[in-house]
């Protein structure tokens, strides 16, 4: 691959970049030798503390490995790799989205959350239910805003998470809060079912209030499924369009 000049303004951060890419998208196969440290910054045109420090990085992000007198090789970030690279795997160096790890976050988020609302229906607390309530009536208030219901289905669900109590699914939250805010505004109408079910978020606080599992259970997983379908929908169209009516000849 050719390797393009860095602007002097951040350039560990421009370095992991640059390489990080071409690991994730394939330009650098597993088991392939990076250049030695003189030959990036040749490339580069950076200095030395900058490829070292980028080059930590990327050792810390599970995409390269040095032995000793074997030089630095790239791993299978499949294999190595941490769920903090998902919001890097989601968009393609020409700045559209990756679909199937779309599908892959949408997926994940359908698993996770039924299991959020039944811990946190088992280890609520009084003030877990005051903060859901609290959220739900500013639903109520937002009606009206899509927008504004975006934000607060999000807020629902970081108080159910917290109230988990589960460290685990809290920071797998975190980092998939992280990628869907990148596709807040794409999937805000795709979105509308869910975020405007204001009686199914209702249902869950309730259940969770109450200690109810099965209850919160069963209308998250619900409610959860209005989202995927309409997602789902989008994915296909935009993975298989329809053809073009033909022109006669």
């Amino acid at each position: 691959m050719s390797f393009k000049p860095i602007s002097r303004k951040t350039l560990p951060d421009a370095v992991f970049e640059q390489i990080s890419t071409a690991i994730v998208h394939g330009e650098m196969r597993p088991g392939a030798q990076l250049p030695s440290e003189r030959e990036l910054c040749q490339a580069l045109q950076v200095n030395r503390g900058a490829v070292r420090e980028a080059l930590k990085r990327l050792a810390q992000a599970g995409l390269i490995a040095t032995h000793q007198g074997g030089g630095t090789r790239v791993l299978n970030f499949r294999q190595t790799a941490s769920l903090d690279l998902i919001s890097r795997l989601l968009f393609l160096p020409d700045g559209t989205v990756d679909l199937k790890v779309a599908r892959s976050v949408i997926e994940m988020r359908a698993a996770m959350a039924p299991d959020i609302a039944r811990l946190c229906a088992r280890r609520h607390t009084p003030a877990i239910a005051t903060k859901l309530r609290g959220c739900i009536a500013s639903m109520h208030e937002a009606a009206a805003d899509l927008l504004q219901l975006q934000q607060l289905a999000l807020d629902f669900w970081d108080i159910l998470v917290s109230g988990s109590d589960n460290i685990a699914y809290q920071l797998v939250f975190n980092n998939l809060r992280e990628t869907y805010d990148h596709l807040r505004e794409p999937l805000l109408h795709v979105l509308a079912d869910e975020l405007q079910d204001i009686e199914a978020y209702e249902t869950i606080a309730a259940a969770v209030a109450r200690g109810d599992e099965l209850s919160a259970t069963h209308v998250a997983r619900a409610l959860m499924e209005k989202g995927t379908r309409g997602i789902f929908e989008l994915l296909a169209a935009i993975e298989d369009p329809p053809n073009a009516e033909e022109t006669p000849s």
